[in-house]
């Protein structure tokens, strides 16, 4: 009996060592099913991402190895149709697996708003600031063998206006205006975005930024691009039937690229940019049948210096 005691806690201690260690690697693979960290703000939500999938993968493979387990070793015997054991609770095991669970909330909503606090993103209920609040710190890229500087203050500063169904950036710097955001690597950015008429949303996977852009109102938002290369800025909200349509390239570049791209995008002359929203609207106006439906005119090209590659 003493020693089925023994090997009943000595595979206890193995299988939960399993659990432990394969929870762990497939926390850090989930780095791997995301696009890539362009921006110091996607390390944060990336490190999130790992903590949540190692703690589901936890309690699922747990879960999963105690049934398998109670399966192949306390199974009842061939033919045995007795009823098993009248058990009328045990107090201790009901505190301890109600108290886990309201740890483990707890524990994912403080490391959760810790990162919402970091990343500095104001949401639609907090408009009223209009500027990060007061001791909110942003991520910001640094090198690695120096400290986050949390409060360093932003480097370039875009306006960004949101229409159906186009994205239209301004470089007050250089007064350029591009339908195609460029953006320095390792450098601070403020957007100050703005709708022209509903309700938008920003939103950069790759930057793992999404942002609602309200009607009436400029939100001002600030990320650290960290990554050069090209990437998709998307529409995350439904802003009427075209706004599939609603997608801008993200360049990143380094700063000495980013400032000989200014200097060339303001020697162009101001010019219509193509519009998908607008050749598909006037595509459908100029067939024979009519399906009935009314949509909304997309708002004409805008002029820009830099009509995007």
């Amino acid at each position: 009996m003493e020693m089925r005691k023994i090997l009943n806690i000595f595979t206890v201690f193995v299988g939960a060592t399993i659990v432990t260690v394969t929870s762990l690697w497939i926390g850090h693979q989930a780095y791997t099913w995301l696009p890539p960290q362009a921006a110091a703000e996607s390390v944060l939500i990336d490190d999130l991402i790992s903590f949540l999938v190692t703690l589901g993968a936890f309690i699922f493979l747990g879960v999963t190895s105690t049934l398998i387990y109670s399966l192949i070793f306390h199974r009842a015997e061939k033919g045995d149709l007795t009823d098993g054991p009248h058990i009328e609770g045990n107090v201790t095991l009901e505190v301890v697996w109600t108290a886990i669970p309201i740890m483990l909330v707890l524990w994912i909503a403080g490391y959760s708003y810790q990162v919402y606090e970091q990343m500095g993103i104001q949401g639609p209920m907090e408009l009223v600031h209009l500027h990060n609040p007061v001791g909110m710190e942003s991520a910001y890229a640094a090198p690695k063998d120096e400290p986050v500087n949390a409060l360093a203050e932003p480097v370039e500063n875009i306006d960004v206006l949101a229409k159906q169904w186009a994205w239209v950036f301004h470089y007050p710097e250089r007064n350029v205006t591009s339908t195609e955001l460029h953006l320095p690597s390792d450098r601070r950015v403020r957007l100050a975005l703005k709708s022209a008429d509903v309700l938008h949303g920003f939103y950069i996977p790759a930057f793992r930024l999404k942002q609602d852009i309200i009607p009436n109102h400029t939100i001002d938002f600030e990320f650290t691009p960290i990554r050069a290369g090209q990437y998709r800025l998307t529409d995350s909200q439904y802003s009427g039937t075209y706004f599939a349509t609603m997608q801008a390239n993200v360049v990143v570049e380094s700063p000495e690229d980013y400032h000989q791209w200014l200097t060339h995008a303001a020697t162009q002359k101001p010019s219509p940019a193509p519009n998908q929203a607008a050749s598909e609207y006037a595509q459908a106006a100029s067939q024979s049948v009519k399906t009935g439906w009314t949509t909304v005119a997309p708002a004409a090209s805008p002029l820009v210096n830099y009509p995007g590659s």
